[in-house]
Formats: C-alpha cells, structure tokens, sequence
C-alpha cells in the first residue's frame, strides 16, 4: 500500500516455508533502518501510529511474526518460540541486506530484539524495550495464559471494542470507546463471514503451556553495551516490575528509562513520554 501511510507491503520466506509479511515505510538509504517487532498476540498495526511519526526521517520495518496479521500460520504450534521467531527474522534480515538496525520491541518483540543484538553483538545500534525485561513477572505471564487462544468473535467493532474494554480496563484505565474500537481494529479482523476474530493463531498458546525451564535473559540484556537504549514501562505493568526496570538502568548506565503513568502492560508508544524516549534514543544514534 502506498498512500497517506506511506508504507509498501513485504514478503518472506521461512526456511519451512511460510509466507510471512512486513510493512515498509520509506526512509533513507543513508541511515540504518529501524525493525519494529510486536508483542505475542499482535501485529504490524501496532507501530502504525510510530511509524507515521518516523517514516521519511527512517525506514521502518513493521514485521508480523509467523501466525500474526498476514503472515502464514504455521502446521505446527510448536514452531511459535522464540528461537524460530529468530530464525525467521534472520531469514528477513538476509533477504533485505540488512547488517545494522534500530530495534524497538514491545513485549516478546523486546526479547526477540535483545536476542538478535546477544546473537551477533554490534549489529543493534539502538534500541527500545517496551513493557519488558530479562525478568517477567509470573502473575502477568499466568494473566496472559488465560485468554491467548480462546476462541471469541464478535459480530461489530463496538461489541468487540465494549468486550475488550472490560477485559483491559485495568491496563487502560483512561480509554473512551473511541480508544477502545481503535485498539480492537488493531487485535482483530473481519472474516469472509462477516464476524470479528481475534488476528493471530490460536495455536501459539500452545508452547506456553509447557514453557520448560527459564533462562537467564540478563546476558542477551548486556549484550545491548553501551548502545542508545529506552527502557519504557508501564506504570501498573504484571510483566515488567519497577525493581527489574530500576535494575536494568542500573547495569547499562547509558540507557535512559521512562516510566508511562497510569498506563499497564504495555504502553501503545502513542503516550508523549513514550514517544519522547523513542525520539531521543533516535537521536542518539551515532550516524
């Protein structure tokens, strides 16, 4: 699509074969590109607003990961963990020639952007985390287990707008209906039947039910240096605690954190504060 939003869509192929999509706005060739990756349940709608902000300053990559949006779903819900979703990305960063970017992540999509810098140290030359972590808090990850994959649908907008608002109003407390049918167009999408469904496969609820043992994300954490780096949170966020964003400033003294008032997990990097560190980590971004 080319038009007021300015981005073209994108393609690639996994190396099991799926079609998965990104959106591409236009940039400069002269300045690395900055890769926007979702959190567990979205898609490339969510950097909609952000990238409108930055495109034509930057090229921005809104990628949808494997089941997400317009990318392929995968035969299997056991490809939908974190060490395919690199490989994945990988294969996009090969089929673009891409060896140095900005990475912002909003969820698993921050994890994915401090596995990618721990992977090939030096090629994340900026980054912002939103709403995450090398620590995730169990009571928002059980919150999460208890509504990924349920099967709902709705048959308007504002139903599915009313429904959502009453199972997030805790996280956006300050929403009026208006906010909550922009954000439901965001989660969701129209079937040829005409009903509204969630936009992911339900299938990647599978692997967190047996998530097997944790890992220490702290190195893949480091690995991030001395580059320019926003740590977002939001204020009454369940994944990411105020002692573990307290702690992340603490061990990479260069990275500047904000705090998103009265907002959970996660912020929609619409708020002002939000914004403010996404442009000033931009900004320091050696050229």
């Amino acid at each position: 699509m080319v038009g007021p939003t300015q981005y073209q869509d994108g393609y690639w192929i996994s190396e099991d074969g799926l079609r998965l999509h990104f959106r591409d706005y236009a940039g400069p060739k002269t300045k690395p590109p900055i890769l926007c990756l979702p959190g567990l349940t979205r898609n490339a709608r969510d950097f909609e607003h952000l990238a409108e902000q930055l495109a034509g300053d930057w090229r921005v990559i809104c990628v949808e990961l494997r089941g997400r949006g317009e990318s392929a779903y995968s035969p299997t819900g056991m490809s939908y963990v974190p060490l395919i979703y690199l490989q994945d990305l990988e294969a996009l960063l090969s089929m673009l020639k891409i060896k140095r970017f900005i990475a912002i992540g909003t969820s698993l999509g921050g994890l994915l952007t401090m596995m990618l810098s721990a992977t090939k140290p030096g090629r994340v030359i900026g980054a912002a985390l939103n709403d995450i972590g090398p620590v995730i808090e169990p009571g928002g990850l059980d919150r999460i287990r208890g509504h990924v994959g349920k099967a709902q649908s709705w048959p308007t907008w504002v139903h599915a707008a009313r429904d959502l608002a009453d199972q997030q109003a805790g996280i956006y407390p300050n929403f009026d209906l208006t906010d909550w049918v922009k954000l439901a167009k965001r989660f969701y999408r129209v079937t040829k039947a005409g009903r509204i469904v969630p936009d992911y496969d339900a299938k990647i609820a599978e692997p967190m039910r047996n998530p097997g043992e944790p890992v220490d994300l702290w190195p893949s954490f480091e690995s991030l240096g001395t580059v320019p780096l926003a740590l977002i949170r939001g204020e009454k966020s369940d994944i990411l605690s105020a002692a573990t964003h307290k702690e992340m400033a603490k061990r990479l003294p260069t990275a500047k954190s904000v705090t998103v008032a009265g907002v959970g997990h996660a912020p929609t990097l619409e708020e002002p504060a939000a914004l403010k560190a996404i442009m000033a980590m931009l900004k320091a971004v050696p050229e």
